[in-house]
């Protein structure tokens, strides 16, 4: 994980990003780049373009994982209490 946040970083400081992104712009971003992944699907589900489909899940992807390098959280914490969560709320079937 450490590589990825330094891939990204590297490429957020090489274009200034690392200074203008804000909270705001970034979770703005992820809902943007989310609706880009479904347009993947949106008018045909069965002939998906999966190279597409990465490339919408990578910007997803890389937002959602600038938020947590700047607000300095840890991915496997925030993730491991979602799922505890979801384990607390939805009983095992």
């Amino acid at each position: 994980m450490d590589e990825v946040f330094k891939l990204i970083q590297e490429m957020r400081k090489s274009r200034g990003w690392d200074k203008s992104d804000t909270l705001p712009i970034l979770i703005k971003s992820v809902s943007v780049e989310a609706s880009e992944l479904l347009e993947t699907i949106q008018w045909d589900e069965e002939n998906i373009n999966m190279d597409n489909v990465k490339a919408e899940l990578a910007d997803v992807l890389m937002y959602a994982l600038s938020i947590c390098i700047d607000e300095g959280w840890d991915v496997k914490d925030i993730i491991r209490e979602k799922i505890t969560n979801v384990y607390d709320r939805y009983p095992e079937k």
